[in-house]
């Protein structure tokens, strides 16, 4: 139980400098970035220092203004287990790799991203397909 708790308290601070660095990327300012996540400027300055944690509705304002994925965000923050994901144990890091690169711009991410997906409905089996068509 403590061992969790340990792991949230570190990841607050990787989660505001995620998001810092995130919005350093997208060149906003933090009042910009408050704005358009509709959270105040203090309140998003403290998350950035690691000096508040954010709840869920928060994060994911923020990964929309940013348009980064909450999921990211959620596990960042400790919220979420990354083997809960929607791809469950099937998941690779090929995607959190990309998600999670400061070297590559958000237009990057997206094209290598929609790349990757392509590769994998390809290398798909006909059963495989069929599954992920009836979602």
């Amino acid at each position: 139980m403590a061992r969790l708790s340990d792991r949230v308290a570190g990841s607050v601070g990787s989660v505001g400098e995620y998001l810092a660095e995130q919005r350093r990327q997208a060149q906003l300012s933090l009042r910009q970035l408050s704005d358009l996540a509709g959270v105040s400027n203090p309140y998003l300055s403290q998350i950035e220092r690691g000096l508040r944690k954010p709840s869920a509705d928060v994060l994911q304002q923020l990964a929309k203004a940013l348009r980064i994925s909450a999921e990211t965000l959620y596990v960042r923050a400790g919220i979420l287990d990354p083997d809960d994901s929607p791809e469950g144990k099937k998941a690779s890091g090929v995607v959190d790799a990309v998600l999670l690169d400061p070297a590559l711009n958000e237009r990057q991410k997206r094209v290598l991203l929609d790349v990757y997906a392509s590769f994998v409905r390809e290398n798909q089996t006909p059963d495989e397909s069929a599954k992920g068509s009836t979602k």
